[in-house]
């Protein structure tokens, strides 16, 4: 028995499992018609960004996100002992929901400890899907050490939910506590790094090979790896030229600096609008095996995520969460010179996304596209003054979100009043003319930085090169 806590010998890193395409052949026919065989359709948005465009919809599973095929494959490969036990989890995201559905499914006794500031309507849906959920701790570390006791005391399986970031000071008080108890027996850690979980997701590669056998490149949200190397396998082998990129954002690049120092590196995350990507270290096996099969890592900023939630939702009728929506982004921002003209699939990973998230992603995206306009603008405060500035704006075909007058600070002139104005836009070229007139009618203004700097790829990078004869990113 291994002395360390966290130990798990499927995720050893002094000896990774070599991930091998007749373990994801084997996967894929063992969930057949447990998952859903989602499309892969040509994106209406291709004509405009210059390839040919097919979007893998995997936010059609049932529980909206791809979790679910190395969930099923995970859980039908369980012993005849552990599906009479059962399996426990602490998470408040997409495994909880997707471990929940199949558990039930195939009959395997499934608790779920959720913290308190989980959400309501994921607490509901983890019910109503046949777990049974506990509630317990205030956040998902409290969660997740009261599972463990339970898993000791009842003898189920923990299958770890770990995706989201962790910061060092808090990993290091988790680790402290797990050390109290003697878990280490039916503990797994790094979920989306066990080989069946990997072997699972690849059986989307398998898919987008026999739906599109012409297909030139992949591109992979990246989080902990799981999706990327399972994909990445299956097309390699299917069809060797395929090129598959990994995409990921600048605040969820754990993989990108793991690779750039050839080791496995924690990386603090703060917020981000990828959370599905917020993995603050990458698994053992996916390290191991990316290698040579990915052809190269892109890193994109998250306004640009912001953007594609939005065009998806506009030109295709997808909604789509930020992780989900990333590889879209990198072709946006300009990123792909190289598939000019190209067939490229896009695998839109999931679309379990927050309201609160979504409108702000929504204005996020509509500002960077110069469609939302933020400005303050000082007119006569006298009858008639506001009305003048509102038939301005309508007369050149603008709709007002917000109009908010403030007098308090407006200095010298008391018959003047300082207008704040949130308006929606046509996009950049409406925009310049709303500038042009209010500066025409106005003496004392103010503008947002309108620069159109969105639209240029400052800022943005790539990751290291990973395969072993490159041909990426060649114009």
């Amino acid at each position: 028995m291994h002395d360390d806590i966290d130990f798990d010998e499927n995720c050893d890193p002094n000896n990774p499992r070599k991930i091998r395409y007749d373990d994801i052949l084997a996967a894929s026919r063992r969930i057949m018609g447990s998952v859903i065989r989602t499309p892969c359709t040509k994106a209406h948005m291709s004509e405009k960004l210059g390839m040919e465009i097919y979007l893998k919809q995997e936010f059609l599973q049932y529980t909206g996100c791809f979790k679910e095929r190395g969930v099923r494959n995970t859980l039908m490969l369980l012993t005849e002992e552990q599906k009479k036990y059962g399996v426990i989890a602490a998470s408040s995201g997409n495994h909880a929901i997707a471990m929940s559905y199949h558990a039930t499914q195939l009959g395997v006794p499934f608790v779920v400890v959720i913290p308190a500031n989980a959400a309501i309507n994921k607490i509901n849906k983890c019910e109503k899907l046949g777990a049974k959920v506990i509630m317990h701790g205030a956040n998902i570390f409290e969660a997740r050490l009261h599972a463990m006791g339970i898993s000791k005391e009842k003898k189920m399986l923990y299958v770890n939910g770990y995706g989201a970031f962790l910061p060092t000071y808090l990993y290091f008080h988790f680790i402290i506590s797990l050390m109290q108890f003697n878990f280490y027996e039916y503990v797994t850690f790094f979920s989306y790094d066990h080989p069946n979980v990997i072997e699972g997701q690849g059986s989307i590669g398998i898919e987008i090979i026999e739906q599109l056998p012409s297909v030139d490149a992949i591109l992979v949200p990246v989080g902990g790896g799981s999706l990327v190397t399972g994909i990445a396998i299956a097309a390699k082998h299917l069809k060797p030229d395929t090129e598959v990129y990994g995409i990921t954002t600048d605040k969820t690049c754990s993989m990108v600096e793991a690779l750039r120092k050839n080791e496995r590196i924690k990386l603090e995350i703060d917020t981000t609008i990828a959370d599905g990507l917020a993995v603050n270290m990458v698994g053992v096996n996916t390290f191991y095996n990316l290698k040579g099969v990915v052809d190269k890592m892109i890193v994109v900023k998250e306004d640009w995520v912001a953007r594609a939630i939005l065009h998806l939702i506009e030109d295709e009728r997808y909604l789509v969460e930020g992780a989900g929506a990333v590889p879209v982004a990198a072709i946006m921002a300009g990123l792909f010179p190289n598939l000019k003209g190209k067939k490229v699939v896009c695998v839109l990973s999931g679309g379990n996304i927050g309201t609160t998230v979504l409108s702000r992603a929504l204005e996020r995206g509509m500002a960077a596209e110069g469609r939302l306009v933020k400005f303050k603008v000082t007119v006569n405060d006298r009858p008639g003054g506001m009305a003048d500035l509102c038939a301005l704006l309508a007369g050149i075909g603008v709709t007002v979100r917000d109009c908010i007058p403030e007098r308090a600070w407006v200095k010298g002139d008391v018959f003047s009043v300082e207008i704040r104005v949130i308006c929606e836009t046509r996009g950049w070229d409406h925009t310049k003319e709303i500038m042009e007139q209010i500066k025409k009618h106005f003496k004392e203004y103010f503008f947002q930085d309108m620069s159109e700097r969105t639209d240029k790829n400052a800022g943005t990078r790539r990751g290291p090169c990973l395969a072993p004869n490159p041909v990426c990113m060649q114009k």
